[in-house]
């Protein structure tokens, strides 16, 4: 199958890449940045140089591609988006209406859209699914719930199988710095490393997981899933809910020893305090067998060993 992927070079389009390059893909990775140390030394991966933002560069690259699928996952993450608010609108909003058009005019079967619980906004309920009302109060979110409905309107516009998955903060070895959760992956990968970690969160702080492993079983198992059984376009996903001293504990179990110590700042407390604590999944389960492989322990044990087996991975 002939797939692009863009944001290929990024944490989860680098790791959506990886697996399906190793079950026999073809795959075309379009980032700005043209190189990665989680694709170094793939087969059959071509590595493309494209703004998704900009009509003419993403156009002539899916052209040239022909791809089946176009999974979706470049953008600027939440930090980074409220320092530059203008290049995420290009990157997430103006991209996504150039992948969903470009796709529409080239007859590209399908394209599996990347989204986060940053759509909800603050005031929601602890626990949220899809019908939860969404009022995003940050860049990242409003960009990515337009990208939701957006979607929705090309499907029933243009006739673009547009899927979507919602995932809650995804962690794992190769993600480094950006993201309001990013902490949830340095954590991890700081003391294994035997580097101390300051955790920019308050320790009562719960924030939805998912390994990205999972995450990116999730985006293979929604684009592969029969059209006829689902109920809709956009799906949230669950792995696990810990708190703050929950993950840094799992930490210490697998890291004897680590260097963690709570040090919450206000930048990123405000931002991930806008989150819900779980996700919901039962529609996804129910229309298409979703299930998370990993707990939290799993997960992070995991992640440790892919660590110490990719010791160049940032």
């Amino acid at each position: 199958m002939r797939v692009v992927v863009t944001g290929g070079t990024g944490f989860v389009g680098a790791h959506l890449t990886r697996t399906l390059a190793a079950r026999g893909d073809s795959v075309v990775c379009l980032d700005v940045v043209r190189a990665s140390p989680l694709l170094d030394g793939l087969p059959d991966v071509t590595m493309v140089r494209c703004d998704v933002g900009s009509w003419a560069e993403l156009f002539h690259a899916l052209r040239d591609a022909r791809p089946d699928i176009v999974f979706h996952s470049a953008g600027i993450l939440s930090a980074f988006a409220e320092e530059r608010p203008q290049a995420a609108y290009h990157a997430n909003a103006t991209g996504t209406y150039n992948v969903l058009e470009a796709a529409s005019l080239l007859g590209i079967s399908r394209v599996v859209f990347t989204s986060t619980i940053a759509t909800y906004g603050p005031g929601v309920s602890k626990t949220v699914d899809e019908s939860t009302q969404q009022r995003p109060t940050t860049m990242y979110g409003v960009t990515k719930t337009f990208g939701e409905l957006l979607g929705e309107y090309f499907t029933h516009r243009f006739d673009v199988d547009f899927r979507a998955i919602r995932l809650p903060s995804v962690i794992g070895a190769g993600r480094g710095p950006g993201g309001a959760s990013a902490y949830s992956s340095l954590i991890v990968s700081e003391p294994a490393r035997g580097r101390a970690y300051p955790i920019p969160v308050r320790e009562s702080t719960v924030t939805p997981l998912l390994y990205v492993k999972d995450a990116v079983g999730a985006l293979i198992g929604l684009a592969e899933a029969d059209g006829s059984r689902l109920r809709r376009r956009t799906y949230g996903v669950n792995g696990f809910s810990p708190t703050a001293r929950e993950l840094a504990d799992a930490v210490c179990r697998a890291i004897p020893g680590a260097h963690i110590a709570f040090q919450p700042a206000n930048a990123i407390t405000s931002i991930v305090a806008t989150w819900p604590e779980r996700v919901d999944d039962s529609e996804a389960t129910a229309d298409w067998g979703w299930r998370a492989g990993h707990g939290l322990d799993s997960a992070v044990g995991d992640f440790v060993a892919e660590l110490a087996a990719h010791p160049d991975w940032p």
